[in-house]
Parts: structure tokens; C-alpha cells; sequence
């Protein structure tokens, strides 16, 4: 039995060359790619994936918000996260989002098609240094506002811009950048987000 692939990369060149590389198995066929997260549903509903490949880093929808999208309009499809960032809060959230399976792109080709056939038939497959890690570092800290306060920091507006986005007045957005700072033991703001991006809590 063919298995049905769903890649999904903003970076043609990497999508490329995982398509090139998963097509040269026998039981293997890609039949959709896209260059936007939030492109993965219709592209699923419309070509029928048995697994989907998703990075995390894309435009419109970021991965682990397309797989839970994914998990809700095509449940039948099993999700495995393929990223460049090894990161165990992104380990962690994908898993909570219904992912099957966590790898890096650093992966070899005969391993990665080992694992895709492992997902298909209903395992799941986390690279184990990410579990380790994972498992040490523990969930974050933040709340979902904090979290949400946070996001909107890193692209370096001012506190009136955040409390403009997220639609909060400025003191309980200064409360939330405090509140971060602290928990994650940050210097300031912009490193509050450095360390909360490095983990994998935005």
C-alpha cells in the first residue's frame, strides 16, 4: 500500500528535496506541497494525506497551530513535525497538538522514511534527545496571556503597540512583560523573549 504525503515548508529548496527524497520509495508518493501553514487544511481535505510533514516556522499558520487544525478537519491524518528548531517547548506543544511524531531536518533519509512508515501504522516517533531534553525542562512557566503579551513584544513595538494588539491597557501589559521577565529570568524584555523562543513557549 502507497503511502500518501502532505509536505508543508515555507523554503521551496527544503520542501524540494524532501519530496525528491520520500518519492524514491516504493511505498511512498507526495501528493500535496505548500509553503503556508495555514494552506495545510485545504491541502489535506483536497488530496487526501495519509501523513502529513509539517515545519514549524511558516507564514499564516506556524506548525503546531496547522496541526491542530489538521487533527480537527482530518482526523484520520497522522502529522509529523520535520523542523530545523529541535526545541522541547515546540516538542512538547506539537505533542499536545495531536503530532504523531517529532524529528529535525538533520535526520537521514532512510530514518526519516523509516519513521513516516512508523506513524502510518499508528506509533509515534520523537527524536530522544528532544524527549530527554524535553522531559528536563518541564512546561512553561507562562501564563496564555503572558505568552500572548510576549509575542506580540517580539517584533519591537512599543508597550502602547502590545497593549494596542493584544487589547489590554498598557499597565496590565507592563504587569505581563514583569511577570515574564521574572519567571524567565530574563534581563529585560527582549531577552525575556529570546529565552521564552529558544524554549519553544511562543
Amino acid at each position: 500500500m502507497t503511502i500518501r504525503l502532505l509536505l508543508a515548508d515555507d523554503q521551496a529548496l527544503v520542501r524540494g528535496a524532501l519530496a525528491s527524497l520520500l518519492d524514491l520509495e516504493a511505498d511512498m508518493e507526495v501528493v500535496a506541497e505548500v509553503g503556508r501553514g495555514d494552506e495545510v487544511v485545504d491541502a489535506a481535505l483536497r488530496h487526501t494525506p495519509d501523513v502529513a510533514l509539517l515545519d514549524v516556522e511558516m507564514p499564516g499558520l506556524d506548525g503546531i497551530a496547522a496541526t491542530a487544525a489538521l487533527r480537527r478537519a482530518a482526523p484520520g491524518v497522522k502529522v509529523m513535525i520535520v523542523t530545523t528548531f529541535g526545541r522541547p517547548g515546540y516538542l512538547r506543544r506539537a505533542l499536545e497538538a495531536g503530532a504523531s511524531g517529532f524529528v529535525v531536518k538533520d535526520t537521514p533519509a532512510r530514518q526519516l522514511a523509516e519513521m513516516v512508515r512508523r506513524i502510518h501504522a499508528g506509533l509515534r516517533v520523537v527524536d530522544p534527545d528532544l524527549a530527554a531534553d524535553s522531559l528536563a525542562g518541564g512546561e512553561s512557566p507562562l501564563t496564555p496571556r503572558e505568552t500572548e503579551v510576549l509575542r506580540a513584544a517580539r517584533r519591537g513595538g512599543s508597550v502602547a503597540d502590545i497593549a494596542k494588539e493584544v487589547v489590554l491597557s498598557e499597565g496590565t501589559v507592563r504587569n505581563h512583560l514583569s511577570s515574564a521577565i521574572g519567571k524567565t529570568l530574563a534581563r529585560n524584555r527582549a531577552d525575556a523573549v529570546r529565552i521564552a523562543e529558544e524554549s519553544g513557549w511562543l
